[in-house]
């Protein structure tokens, strides 16, 4: 067995893992590790401007391209400033491993530290441990290898999320010897079984049985890699598709059956027709609050059939009449097999008919471009601008959910944002992390003023580091969301959202060696995009829009999804 110290122990591990980057900042906690980076080839080391966007960016890193993203940090700080890009990860089910400092767990002279508040110590596992899958504190050099090898497996199998590591300081420079191994050990971690055939041949007759079925698909579509299989399924029933905020892009929008997102701020043909369904086919996706709008009143008339991997989501927020607990993708062909020997062709046509009736009457103001500086408009051009493959990332408020209806999605991975958590300066660092991921596409940001001002300090970090993406500021001077919500349910009742006009993002970007163009016409816009989309380094377009620009459709909390012709 080879003999080294836990911080060559760890990035042999993380090499390995076919870790070829990390996110991070270092600290007083963390130096053996990054002075055991100086010398490696293998991995490069993105230096972040704050901890929260390390993570941010291991996520898009992740979400992008279906691998593990790795951030680390120092102790204390460094790691509480972890946890919200932990939570965020945590949420949106990311394969994210976190890698902390921490103080040693002995002084020089063998006395216990941990627990006395040393210098910047933290809890960090105490923290964590209800945003994570599992976290970690190896007490030897010898303990590293397998733990790094259970997290990857905890992280990435199952429902994905993130693992933390916590690093105490003396186990990075002790010198042991160490084994190197690929198996996981791992108790009480049990993985899904198979799909069972009773229940996929008893979904399987609903399905066949159905007149209005309609498939609801969300983020677990994606992480499972079973786009294709909806597609195919969708084509087997003629069953419209409509698709939870996270689980954009997994059926391309321009299909004809697309039905686009359902919830507070969905595709008014969603919301509509999910209500007509008499068959409800759900697959990977929890049912949230912002899908269902009021879980009491939810597709209240129809047979609904549930896939997912995590048992915890399975008739939480909604009662289904059927549930298969097990992979998506692999669920999907079972039942795609097992619908295609019951099912009676030709059966169908009127369904369609509805369908294509809705989408025409219920959504001729998602069609219907204006010329005008408005988002519909600036969207629908960026669209036509970048490439299918072109990555979207969003930041939260009215800026994302503008996204959610004008900018078609047209593959999975393609459109990453902030679902479970709603974290306000995630688009930005994850689109440096979804560049450096895939490196040969064009990443575009799309932002409101006040999210991305909180983790504007990244543009340092993509000139720096050479990583070029597109930022799209829909520049209002208000905090959008929040002013539409005061406008809307408050009276006009404005308090705490005015930002003004600080700061000049054109001279922010300056300021940090990156490209700033403000813009004031669609035309001008057009040009901008195709500028950064040359560029070889970061672009802030800084586009004003009317600060009272409202996002439309809009279901109030606890309304409930339309469910007659005349709720629109």
């Amino acid at each position: 067995m080879p003999k080294m110290s836990g911080a060559q122990a760890l990035l042999e591990s993380l090499e390995r893992q076919n870790v070829d980057t990390i996110f991070g900042i270092l600290g007083g906690a963390i130096l053996p590790v990054y002075d055991a980076l100086y010398n490696n080839k293998k991995i490069r080391h993105i230096l972040a401007r704050h901890e929260q966007c390390a993570a941010h960016e291991a996520e898009g890193y992740a979400k992008a391209s279906g691998r593990v993203g790795v951030c680390m940090a120092t102790s204390g700080p460094g790691a509480t400033n972890l946890v919200t890009g932990i939570a965020n990860a945590y949420l949106d089910s990311s394969p994210v491993i976190a890698l902390t400092g921490q103080i040693p767990t002995c002084g020089i002279n063998s006395s216990y530290m941990i627990g006395r508040d040393a210098f910047q110590e933290a809890d960090i596992l105490g923290i964590t441990t209800a945003i994570t899958k599992h976290n970690y504190q190896p007490r030897t050099v010898s303990e590293i290898p397998q733990m790094v090898t259970n997290a990857f497996h905890i992280a990435t199998t199952g429902r994905p999320g993130p693992v933390l590591i916590d690093l105490p300081k003396n186990v990075q420079t002790n010198i042991d010897h160490v084994e190197f191994t690929d198996k996981h050990n791992i108790r009480s971690y049990r993985l899904p079984q198979t799909p069972k055939p009773a229940q996929v041949n008893q979904a399987a007759e609903l399905l066949a049985k159905a007149e209005r079925p309609i498939l609801l698909i969300g983020g677990g579509v994606i992480l499972a890699g079973a786009s294709d299989e909806i597609i195919k399924m969708s084509d087997l029933l003629m069953a419209p598709v409509a698709t939870t905020f996270m689980g954009k892009g997994a059926f391309p929008e321009n299909h004809p059956l697309s039905l686009g997102s359902v919830g507070m701020h969905g595709n008014p043909a969603a919301n509509r027709l999910i209500s007509e369904a008499d068959v409800l086919l759900a697959v990977g996706t929890r049912f949230s609050d912002r899908a269902t709008t009021n879980l009491d009143t939810f597709a209240k008339d129809a047979k609904k059939i549930q896939i997912d991997i995590d048992a915890a989501e399975i008739n939480k927020n909604i009662e289904v009449d059927l549930a298969i607990i097990a992979d998506a993708k692999v669920s999907l062909n079972m039942l795609f097999t097992a619908t295609s020997e019951k099912l009676k062709k030709g059966e169908g046509k009127v369904w369609i008919k509805r369908v294509k009736e809705a989408k025409e009457q219920l959504s001729p103001l998602l069609k219907e471009i204006p010329r005008d500086m408005v988002p519909k408009a600036l969207l629908s051009e960026l669209r036509k601008l970048l490439p299918q493959n072109g990555i979207i990332t969003t930041e939260v408020g009215q800026n994302q959910m503008w996204s959610a209806l004008y900018m078609q999605a047209l593959q999975p991975r393609t459109f990453i944002s902030s679902g479970g958590l709603g974290t306000m300066g995630f688009g930005f660092p994850a689109a440096i992390g979804a560049k450096v991921a895939c490196q040969d596409r064009i990443v575009v940001d799309i932002a409101g003023d006040g999210s991305f001002i909180m983790s504007e300090q990244e543009l340092a970090c993509s000139v720096m580091e050479d990583i070029p993406v597109i930022v799209v500021v829909l520049n209002n001077g208000v905090l959008g969301m929040v002013a539409q919500w005061q406008r809307t349910l408050y009276d006009r009742r404005y308090n705490a959202i005015n930002l003004g006009k600080t700061p000049d993002f054109v001279k922010l970007a300056e300021a940090y060696g990156a490209q700033g163009i403000r813009v004031d016409s669609i035309d001008k816009f057009k040009n901008a995009v195709k500028t950064a989309m040359n560029s070889k380094v970061t672009t802030v377009i800084d586009v004003p829009i009317g600060s009272e620009t409202d996002v439309v459709p809009f279901v109030p909390p606890g309304y409930g999804l339309p469910q007659q012709r005349g709720d629109y």
